[in-house]
């Protein structure tokens, strides 16, 4: 009896272990806005190359000094390729691989990326999803829009985005008419994986 429960002890710290350390390289990315602030908790287990070029946008800050300039209620706010004088800002990577079949939808709360109708033409821009969208996820025969992470701080702001009033101006036809813009996007230091102590041994009773 005691050996199976050792057993199952160290079964659980296994598992345990391995749930903490996935948590750790799941990169968190901070989205300074001029409405507040968004935090996105990315998943390179499910979109690696996707993961990958979006950090690396990040960490060159392409996204600095971008603005949300889609952002369409009950659907979804995107950013990444215009600035604030509304002029294109072209990506300097090219595109990447479709990995809308990685098994992640495209649920409220979630980042994705933005592309053409081609699959594979996704680069810089992005957009998170104001309500669960299921017909940009990937179906049988038919490429969808690879999501890639999920909001985990800041929802509230993605709601004040999304609900802003908008206009039309020249190819930009939802428009938020106040400016909102990404001030700053960094990555932020993954947290440590948890360290369960276990406990010291009690000495073994004397022998009566």
């Amino acid at each position: 009896m005691k050996y199976y429960i050792n057993y199952c002890l160290a079964a659980f710290l296994v598992v345990a272990s391995t749930l903490s350390a996935e948590e750790a390289t799941k990169p968190q990315v901070l989205l300074e806005t001029n409405v507040g602030q968004i935090v996105l908790e990315l998943n390179p287990q499910a979109a690696p190359v996707t993961v990958k070029n979006f950090l690396q946008y990040v960490e060159e800050r392409f996204y600095d000094g971008i603005i949300f300039h889609r952002v369409i209620e009950n659907f979804m706010i995107q950013a990444g390729g215009h600035r604030f004088d509304l002029t294109p800002k072209n990506p300097s990577h090219p595109p990447i691989t479709n990995e809308s079949d990685n098994g992640l939808k495209n649920l409220r709360g979630t980042v994705a990326m933005a592309r053409t109708r081609v699959p594979d033409s996704a680069t810089s821009q992005f957009f998170i999803n104001h309500k669960t969208n299921t017909f940009l996820d990937h179906q049988k025969n038919r490429p969808g829009y690879a999501v890639f992470g999920k909001v985990v701080k800041g929802m509230d702001i993605v709601d004040k985005i999304a609900t802003t009033e908008t206009k039309a101006m020249g190819r930009l036809t939802d428009l938020p008419v106040k400016t909102i813009s990404i001030i700053k996007a960094s990555v932020l230091k993954a947290k440590p994986a948890i360290k369960i102590k276990s406990e010291p041994e009690k000495p073994a009773a004397p022998a009566k």
